[in-house]
């Protein structure tokens, strides 16, 4: 749930003339490239992809340089998506770089809050279910990778929705 706190500073952001936001999850091969791929559509889809700077990160460097997990891009593709975003471990300097880091689940929140050089970077900080906007019963972005094709499509359906209310919350 978004405090009032964190509404206020989404509200400043809406008025930047750029959003830089880095989305995060564990290994930077399902979710949070899903989510990079996903936003960009959805901000393309506005007619603003001028406005946003989009990039994806992992806690864990076990999969630097490597594409996004292969069942991740066959049922992104199945969308529309194209994952193609090389993986990359998150780095103290993105908080300097970016305006939002958003958090797939508590486990990456909680790290990215460690990593975090000052409080007014870890105010940075946001969960993305925050911004899912169909119903869930869902509070976290679930990993896939242990999952069937039933765990890509409902982390995709997460993204879906939560990308949208992301963007309708920078843009009102």
């Amino acid at each position: 749930m978004i405090t009032k706190r964190q509404q206020e500073y989404l509200s400043s952001l809406a008025a930047s003339d750029k959003v830089r936001v880095l989305f995060v999850c564990l290994g930077n091969i399902c979710r949070s490239p899903a989510a990079d791929g996903i936003m960009n559509a959805v901000v393309a889809a506005h007619g603003a992809s001028h406005r946003w700077v989009i990039d994806s990160a992992g806690t864990g460097g076990w999969h630097v340089g490597q594409l996004p997990d292969k069942r991740m891009r066959i049922h992104a593709r199945r969308r529309g998506y194209e994952l193609d975003h090389i993986c990359r471990q998150v780095k103290t300097a993105d908080f300097e770089r970016f305006d939002l880091i958003i958090a797939m689940d508590a486990d990456n929140e909680r790290n990215l809050r460690r990593m975090a050089p000052s409080p007014e970077d870890e105010e940075k900080i946001f969960c993305m279910a925050d911004f899912i906007r169909c119903a869930s019963r869902y509070d976290y972005i679930p990993d896939p990778y242990y999952e069937g094709a039933e765990g890509f499509e409902l982390v995709l359906d997460l993204l879906e929705s939560a990308c949208e209310g992301l963007y309708a919350s920078l843009s009102e």
